[in-house]
């Protein structure tokens, strides 16, 4: 569907009217929220909420991580709440560990919570999860990773990571196109950050290839010019797989694609592509291949690059709110 949304095509006017639909009851939801009909749980620490306006892979998950490193480097306590897509827990608030299991907890939040080590909570109600990652730590700062459309959740800054390729596809909302709310959203919050092309008024990320690792034996790591002019198996199930191909294809590797579903729960028949074969796949797969490894299967690592102007900014942006935050409770 990503394709077909970045077309105004034949099939997108085709589900326009629902489409507007849609948008009608995202802008209805928002005013019941402006407007106190319905609740908003506001916290006593600073909240910020990393998300996004379209379907599929942005980078959020790695704007946490580094947000979060960040901020545990300046001296505050972050906590991480998640949806924990993908995970099949019927059980909560649910504490993430670094050593749960991602079919119970969902990929993204244990790949938060292993990277971080920050005390990670997930839970489809955000609130609830906020106020169960208070209790249950002595964290003294939010982060939640996705969670924009979550409006119930009371926050201090809005972060909003763009695709800086896709952009927003045909502009349309769901179904006709890749738009969770208008772009005119974008207005509102307080950060757009763009992976590798920017526009006016956005921060830069960039997700830069580090090393490859062998999944069995994490000791070994080796550069790309290890896989040169052999044959590899690239393992995708992630909301962009076209982008982690494109990036094994700047590495001069030669690779056969093998797109899988977002969050999808990868098993040993998955990866049945001969005994000497290489398979490479990205961190948030990997997690979920703990239990069948082998020799085969490899894992590209990379290295988060936030803009410098950003972190300081939003630094001092936390500090004021944060100042306020305790003056309004003494």
């Amino acid at each position: 569907m990503l394709n077909l949304w970045q077309k105004k095509s034949f099939l997108a006017y085709l589900l326009w009217p629902l489409s507007f639909v849609y948008s009608i009851f995202i802008f209805l939801r928002r005013k019941l929220y402006q407007l106190h009909f319905l609740k908003i749980n506001y916290l006593t620490v600073p909240v910020i909420v990393v998300g996004n306006i379209t379907i599929g892979g942005t980078g959020k998950t790695p704007v946490v991580i580094a947000l979060a490193c960040f901020l545990k480097e300046k001296g505050w306590r972050p906590g991480i709440i998640s949806r924990g897509y993908g995970g099949n827990t019927k059980h909560f608030p649910c504490l993430v560990h670094q050593n749960s299991n991602a079919r119970e907890v969902g990929d993204e939040p244990l790949l938060i919570a292993q990277h971080t080590a920050c005390p990670t909570v997930i839970d489809p109600n955000r609130s609830r999860g906020a106020k169960s990652l208070l209790k249950r730590s002595n964290c003294n700062i939010v982060i939640s990773d996705d969670g924009l459309q979550h409006l119930s959740l009371g926050r201090n800054i809005e972060i909003v990571v763009v695709d800086g390729e896709r952009r927003f596809g045909n502009n349309f909302c769901l179904p006709a196109g890749p738009l969770r709310e208008p772009v005119s959203r974008l207005n509102s919050v307080d950060f757009v950050i763009s992976k590798e092309m920017t526009q006016a008024n956005e921060f830069k990320l960039s997700l830069i290839p580090d090393y490859f690792y062998q999944l069995i034996q994490t000791k070994n790591k080796q550069s790309a010019d290890y896989f040169l002019n052999r044959k590899v198996h690239a393992v995708a199930g992630i909301g962009n797989p076209s982008q982690f191909f494109k990036t094994l294809r700047n590495l001069n590797l030669t690779i056969i694609e093998h797109p899988f579903p977002d969050h999808y729960q990868f098993k040993p028949r998955d990866f049945n592509f001969g005994d000497d074969a290489i398979v490479i796949m990205t961190e948030k797969d990997a997690i979920k291949c703990v239990g069948f490894v082998d020799t085969r299967l490899w894992c590209l690592k990379t290295k988060t690059d936030l803009d410098n102007n950003f972190l300081n900014t939003i630094l001092s942006r936390i500090n004021v709110i944060n100042k306020n935050l305790k003056s309004s409770l003494s």
